[in-house]
């Protein structure tokens, strides 16, 4: 049995049978278009009826669907080439081309100026860049392949060059001695004036007392993070400064305090960056420069002036993101064909005693192999102060290595220094934080 239908419901569903569109149905109930869905359903449930369903929500949207089966304004029935092939279609191209030699012929120039409809090339062509392309009026997309490619290597040549240039300095001040037992003091990730004091006071004051055969910088003695991925506001940028801390904090007391050392620098991913940027000249470079003329990398490293030589294998045209951690990987030094220092811990791959850095963290593993039997490699702590604002500084450790080589039998004994938060110790010699050294 139905339902009675009230005397407001009829005057709805009335509206809903003589309405064109749901404008007019709004009209006449008076209410939101909103609320048309759910008033037709509300009827069709309570009444068990059907009503209209409107799919045009208006008289324009009754055009516009009358309007879309019509030609479009880009095609003339009466232009249509049926007859025309490719070729007619390109000479047509290439007529107008060579008669405005300075003109950007565009798809719209070309419909108003040709006298043909778009549907005698497109089935063709499919789009006007094609249809440009297969007339030779621009390159084929193997052809502009072909000028990308070219391009990326135009670009990287300055690195290529600048590639001669660190290289020929990896060599230039070895220290040779006969003697069986070498001592190497190897330090990693200092960055510049980010550097711990009390660190850099240890590590230097040791190397005085030690006066080792060889020092190693295994990296990362500058941080420039003017130059890195953590945004620096360019109005405190201080490159300069930065620089000159090196030179003056760090190089210069190294070579007064160990005049007849070698000392190396192994090109960690923070100078690999400094010198690209030093080849690109951007911002913070023009800005050096602007003081600091005719830079090279001899006198931006100091390398001539302390007399350090500077291991970069790294091929700086390296082009993307993960060639370019590889060939830095390859800035590494072997010492004597038993004791490696890698700035990465991939160095361990190598397959014998070492040292690496960049982690800022202390840990020792115990390796074997067929060679050297069992041995050491460390992964150093860092001369990087502990409280840093960019990322966890507190997890850090401080420390270096002294490494104790006898060269005849290849067997090496690394001595790990940690620089504590209160206090180091050194062969029995301590140093305190903040107060005078004292010794035991």
């Amino acid at each position: 049995m139905k339902k009675k239908i009230s005397e407001s419901d009829k005057v709805r569903i009335e509206a809903f049978k003589k309405a064109d569109n749901v404008t007019d149905l709004c009209n006449i109930l008076s209410v939101k278009k909103g609320s048309i869905p759910q008033t037709r359903t509300r009827l069709e449930e309570k009444y068990g009826i059907k009503l209209p369903r409107f799919g045009l929500k208006s008289d324009r949207d009754k055009q516009l669907k009358h309007l879309k089966f019509d030609t479009p304004f880009s095609e003339d029935a009466g232009k249509f080439k049926e007859a025309w092939g490719p070729d007619e279609c390109i000479k047509k191209l290439r007529d107008i081309v060579h008669s405005e030699p300075d003109r950007v012929i565009t798809r719209n120039y070309f419909r108003v100026i040709s006298g043909i409809s778009e549907s005698t090339w497109d089935r063709y062509f499919g789009t006007f860049d094609e249809f440009k392309r297969q007339a030779g009026i621009i390159l084929t997309r193997p052809q502009h392949a072909l000028e990308r490619h070219l391009a990326k290597h135009a670009s990287l040549d300055n690195y290529r060059e600048m590639n001669l240039e660190r290289q020929k300095w990896g060599d230039t001040y070895v220290r040779e001695n006969n003697k069986r037992f070498k001592t190497i003091i190897v330090a990693s990730d200092l960055h510049d004036i980010e550097v711990d004091e009390f660190f850099l006071e240890v590590f230097i004051d040791t190397c005085k007392r030690v006066q080792p055969d060889i020092i190693n910088l295994n990296g990362d003695i500058f941080d420039l993070p003017e130059f890195s991925r953590f945004t620096v506001d360019p109005r405190v940028w201080d490159v300069v400064g930065r620089i000159k801390f090196v030179h003056n904090r760090i190089l210069r007391p190294l070579r007064e305090a160990c005049p007849d050392a070698q000392i190396d620098l192994n090109e960690g991913n923070h100078e690999f960056r400094l010198l690209r940027h030093l080849c690109d000249s951007t911002p913070a470079m023009k800005a050096v420069l602007s003081e600091l003329h005719g830079m090279t990398v001899s006198k931006l490293l100091g390398l001539e002036e302390f007399e350090i030589n500077y291991i970069a294998k790294a091929d700086m045209s390296a082009y993307q993101a993960r060639d370019i951690k590889a060939e830095v990987g390859k800035n590494y030094k072997v010492y004597y064909d038993c004791f490696v220092t890698h700035h990465f811990p991939e160095g361990k791959e190598l397959g014998m005693p070492g040292v690496n850095g960049h982690h800022h963290r202390h840990l020792a593993t115990t390796m074997y192999s067929e060679v050297f039997g069992s041995y050491e490699w460390h992964q150093l702590g860092c001369g990087h102060i502990r409280d840093a604002s960019y990322c966890n500084g507190e997890k850090w450790n401080n420390g270096f290595a002294i490494n104790h080589i006898d060269a005849q039998e290849k067997y090496v004994n690394i001595e790990y220094v940690p620089v504590g938060r209160t206090m180091a110790c050194v062969g029995g010699q301590y140093y305190y934080r903040g107060y005078e050294d004292e010794t035991s």
